[in-house]
């Protein structure tokens, strides 16, 4: 296998797991918050009661490993593909987080926001025919 095709593998299956690690962790956390409700910032009170609820969820604490986990592949695949490849590419995952809250959330997805997320992929698919690194490595 050509050195070409292995950094556009390996580029590819990190940016898969980064993609998945991090709608997964957005969706945990937005599903964390929302399970707790609305946090009023009225008194010093509600403030501390509304982080320890914080502090003591599973759900957010998961959303936070699986949005850590997402930085360490981020922080990986910079470390040999040009950003200007990897943060567009990457923006797939807006379209899974947008896909996600509509399947588990059961949150509302307008028509407008559909057609965004249309224009994400079209934008996502034109850069994926690129080469990850444009730059020798030294």
């Amino acid at each position: 296998m050509s050195a070409n095709k292995r950094l556009r593998v390996k580029t590819i299956i990190v940016m898969l797991l980064m993609i998945l690690f991090g709608s997964v962790g957005n969706l945990l956390l937005g599903k964390g918050m929302h399970d707790l409700g609305e946090v009023k910032f009225s008194s010093m009170r509600s403030v501390g009661t509304a982080f320890s609820q914080v502090v003591s969820s599973g759900t957010i604490w998961l959303g936070i490993l699986l949005l850590l986990s997402f930085f360490v592949c981020y922080l990986l695949v910079l470390s040999w593909a040009d950003y200007s490849y990897v943060l567009p590419s990457s923006s797939i995952g807006l379209a899974l987080v947008t896909l996600l809250a509509y399947a588990v959330l059961r949150e509302t997805v307008t028509p407008t926001r559909w057609a965004g997320v249309a224009v994400i992929c079209v934008g996502v698919f034109l850069v994926g025919r690129t080469a990850p690194s444009t730059t020798e490595a030294d």
